[in-house]
């Protein structure tokens, strides 16, 4: 196989002879951000894959996401590096037992992140990302009884800032719930001039101790906009490579998953390489396939989302 900087040569030589686009995900390796056409969040990665003129989309991410690509643009080619590139928020949330959950509420709307599967976006009423949660949730009549999946934390501290009661679905983000809140707090005695930032989808405890709660790319613009010169972070640890990149003179502390290293890496994210991208694109494989009505069932809240957002 090739070196990593003819391999990044070949992969563009193949991209611009297919008409691919490379979409990736900020919480990708730093070179797979650094060949792609576009890095983003879910909401701006969902956008992007419907709006753009490539006949194959490669998605490096997660299956949900590739999945969503799929389902607002099905006349394009989307191949994910590696199919078992999952998450443990969306297998949280199975369709048997999520549509007896919802069948069991009869008069509620269902809002689901968009961490699920395309099977739990057809059976909700409307989509919503971490960006755009309390927008959505806001666009309901304050009276509406609401469902919330599937990350609970998530609901949770869209309930808080809401004043809303929604009933959530029991799940999490392994890579978010893992961070405790006394690590942590040992991480702001020992740097005091840091400011702390953290994921919506940590615990409740986690998110009391921050100075400011976001999406993916909501910490990356407090970082840059912020006169902090130190940050302390609970997130996936790739979100430092854009921070670092439109920061450079600041410094960037991950919270740690445990204690064998300084980070908080996501196992499926980071199951696509350089050499993945490059033999999926040469093949064309590890299409994503779709059933026609599933598509069109899981297409109309993701539709609702984006037409609000």
């Amino acid at each position: 196989m090739f070196k990593e900087n003819q391999l990044t040569k070949e992969i563009i030589n193949l991209k611009n002879k297919k008409n691919a686009i490379i979409l990736a995900h900020y919480y990708q390796l730093p070179e797979i951000q650094d060949i792609a056409d576009y890095v983003g969040d879910s909401l701006q990665l969902a956008k992007l894959s419907l709006n753009n003129n490539a006949n194959i989309i490669i998605f490096c991410g997660v299956h949900f996401m590739a999945e969503t690509a799929k389902i607002l643009s099905p006349e394009k080619k989307v191949l994910l590096p590696d199919l078992e590139a999952g998450c443990s928020l969306a297998d949280s949330c199975p369709q048997d037992k999520f549509k007896k959950f919802i069948d069991a509420h009869k008069d509620y709307k269902v809002i689901s992140y968009i961490n699920c599967t395309a099977e739990t976006k057809a059976l909700s009423d409307i989509i919503c990302t971490s960006s755009n949660a309390k927008e959505i949730v806001e666009s309901f009549p304050r009276d509406q009884k609401l469902i919330f999946a599937p990350d609970k934390n998530l609901g949770a501290y869209i309930n808080s800032i809401t004043n809303r009661s929604m009933k959530l679905w029991d799940g999490v983000c392994e890579v978010h719930d893992i961070l405790r809140a006394e690590r942590i707090m040992k991480l702001i005695e020992d740097n005091p001039d840091a400011k702390f930032i953290a994921h919506p989808e940590c615990q409740d405890n986690v998110l009391k101790l921050a100075d400011f709660v976001g999406s993916t790319s909501s910490m990356i613009k407090y970082t840059r906009e912020s006169s902090a010169k130190k940050f302390i972070i609970a997130t996936e640890t790739g979100i430092v490579h854009k921070m670092k990149h439109e920061s450079p003179e600041k410094e960037f502390i991950i919270v740690p998953s445990d204690e064998t290293c300084n980070c908080n890496d996501c196992p499926d994210m980071k199951k696509i390489t350089l050499e993945k991208i490059y033999n999926t694109l040469k093949y064309e494989n590890n299409e994503i396939y779709l059933n026609r009505n599933l598509i069109n069932e899981a297409s109309k809240p993701l539709k609702r989302m984006l037409k609000i957002s």
